[in-house]
């Protein structure tokens, strides 16, 4: 059987329509597949965990880089951040959490209770600086790398395990979080849970959280309060709970917020809301408890950072969880 012209060329036409079609669909399908993956953040890692731990190496070798900043440590700073990066996770919408790193940009940068975190994101900025020649890991996302840099701090600062699950991506602007989800320390118990519960978290997670008060101090040009919580304030420890549970605190007189200053330690200090954990009857068994048992503070304290550096952040299915390994082992 002949084929004519004109069949040839209804055919051919044909079948270049038919291939141009199932082109722009497949075009069409790859944009939108691209710009869902965009808006929720998705993207399986395909980095190792030895790669990540080379950047929590990287993170751990520079914490005590400046002996004269703070107490000797950048340590506490980091953790500051990694919490308020995720600490603005609201359940009821889904918005806010550690995925986006929204707070590169404003109004999120200039909230008040993210006061001098500009040290801590400065400080993390070589590791993988967009448009730093040296920097030497480019590919992590800054939602990632705050993330590590907290659990790097916990870790090397002498504190628990603390999993890490990589998978968390960079948004823009538009995605800040308003103010007012990080807590108030002027504030009680009530004001906690009402912040820790928008969360998810319950009583007892949120003195376990506290307990990262063991670490850092308050800056008065920051937030208006003044000094650290302990006498060790570049290592995780449960003397945060200790010291609430023995010490008589009474308001410091001072042109500053009210705050309080130990009878004995008086160059230690406590907030209103570090105070509100022993005067909460459902809250202060938990501190009690922390107090007398400080493996058991590190166990839960461990369990509710993980699930607070997770809030929000739609990790691919089968993505794991890994633990580093601390600098101090590594090299024993």
């Amino acid at each position: 059987m002949f084929v004519t012209q004109s069949q040839y060329s209804l055919s051919s036409f044909l079948d270049v329509l038919l291939y141009a079609s199932a082109a722009a669909v497949a075009a069409v399908g790859y944009y939108l597949c691209a710009q869902c993956w965009r808006a929720f953040g998705l993207r399986k890692s395909k980095r190792t965990k030895e790669e990540y731990q080379k950047v929590y190496n990287e993170i751990a070798g520079r914490l005590g880089e400046d002996y004269n900043y703070d107490d000797g440590s950048y340590g506490p700073i980091l953790v500051r951040l990694a919490w308020h990066a995720s600490g603005t996770y609201d359940k009821e919408t889904g918005t806010g959490g550690s995925n986006g790193a929204t707070m590169r940009f404003g109004p999120e940068s200039g909230h008040g209770a993210n006061a001098g975190l500009e040290i801590a994101r400065n400080f993390l900025e070589p590791v993988k600086g967009k448009h730093i020649p040296e920097a030497k890991f480019p590919w992590i996302t800054y939602a990632d790398l705050w993330i590590l840099g907290g659990v790097a701090a916990i870790q090397e600062m002498e504190g628990p395990t603390v999993p890490f699950r990589p998978g968390r991506q960079d948004r823009d602007s538009t995605f800040c979080p308003p103010d007012g989800r990080l807590p108030d320390a002027s504030e009680g118990s009530q004001h906690l849970r009402h912040i820790f519960n928008r969360m998810g978290f319950n009583d007892q997670e949120i003195v376990a959280l506290s307990g990262a008060h063991s670490l850092g101090r308050c800056h008065a040009d920051r937030l208006g309060f003044e000094g650290p919580w302990t006498y060790t304030p570049a290592y995780v420890s449960n003397q945060y709970y200790n010291m609430l549970t023995v010490e008589m605190w009474k308001v410091r007189k001072w042109d500053g917020p009210r705050q309080f200053q130990g009878s004995t330690s008086q160059t230690l200090m406590m907030l209103p809301t570090d105070l509100a954990l022993v005067e909460d009857e459902n809250m202060r068994p938990w501190v009690e408890k922390y107090a007398d048992d400080e493996s058991l503070f590190f166990h839960d304290f461990s369990n509710v950072l993980l699930k607070l550096f997770e809030l929000g952040v739609p990790f691919e299915e089968g993505t794991e969880r890994w633990t580093f390994t601390p600098t101090k082992v590594q090299k024993s």
